[in-house]
């Protein structure tokens, strides 16, 4: 049953559903623990997908595997009505822990291993995946949607417009930037990452890509999720305000880095200290 935005999913749109379904006491639970953690009620802030992800590991913890699966599934499909496919969403869930920023060794590898791609448009996705992950910060989904067309160079800079939600700009960082330049004008209209046919929709379109390139074993994997916490860790570490880091990562609050700043030395990762240094930099 899809889940229309704004009805009150703790009444009578749970005793609408069938006789049955696993969705009504997937949702209960995610409602009760969504509570306990003060997330509002509305469906925009339940169908999270990372609040379901949150509720799924911690809030089914000690739960078989096959039901936290099948408990995904459901609310996955609820959550698509709301916040369009996986990938899409504006803001991770703030309890949700993030993954460690790649180091600078493992940044080189990982671009050592997508150069040594023999196949030329494996090679040019799989770098488009460091190039936009670690210098620009994207998630999945973003990487899934830009075109080359989407890449602007002013002088030295490179700049993504990244299409929504939450539309933004994000200038990619200059140690990448030249390789982003190359990467949309090879591009063109098209794709930057995975062009032609292909189910974008899919939520585990980049994760398979990645894992399906050639590298040593003992080589660092590839992901969007790590690439786009080294971004946001080497602002944090760099001192960009927390303001101008909301606005170019596209989460909305300013809470919600502290699951970063724990993988920063000397930046505290207090919740409260993050708000205030926030509100301290819009005070004229």
């Amino acid at each position: 049953m899809a889940a229309p935005p704004g009805e009150d999913m703790t009444g009578a749109g749970l005793r609408m559903l069938p006789a049955g379904s696993v969705t009504a006491p997937a949702l209960r639970g995610l409602s009760r623990f969504a509570d306990s953690r003060g997330i509002p009620a509305g469906w925009e802030f339940l169908l999270d997908y990372d609040v379901i992800e949150a509720f799924c590991v911690t809030g089914l913890r000690g739960r078989a595997c096959s039901t936290r699966g099948t408990y995904r599934s459901a609310l996955y499909r609820l959550a698509e009505v709301t916040h369009g496919p996986p990938g899409q969403r504006a803001t991770p869930f703030a309890g949700a822990r993030a993954p460690a920023p790649y180091s600078p060794a493992e940044r080189a590898e990982l671009a050592a291993v997508a150069a040594a791609q023999r196949d030329p448009a494996k090679r040019a996705s799989a770098l488009a995946m460091v190039v936009f992950g670690i210098g620009a910060g994207l998630r999945p989904g973003e990487l899934v949607a830009l075109r080359g067309g989407d890449v602007s160079r002013h002088g030295r800079q490179v700049m993504v417009q990244v299409s929504g939600p939450p539309a933004r700009v994000v200038r990619v960082t200059a140690r990448y930037a030249g390789r982003a330049w190359e990467l949309a004008c090879g591009a063109g209209s098209g794709n930057a990452f995975r062009p032609g046919p292909a189910g974008r929709s899919y939520k585990n379109f980049v994760t398979n890509f990645a894992r399906s390139l050639a590298a040593d074993p003992a080589a660092p994997r590839l992901s969007m999720r790590r690439a786009r916490s080294s971004f946001i860790c080497g602002h944090l570490a760099a001192g960009t305000p927390v303001g101008v880091l909301l606005s170019i990562t596209g989460i909305a609050e300013a809470g919600s880095l502290a699951r970063y700043a724990r993988h920063v030395a000397g930046i505290s990762s207090s919740k409260g200290v993050l708000r205030a240094r926030c509100r301290a930099e819009r005070t004229p």
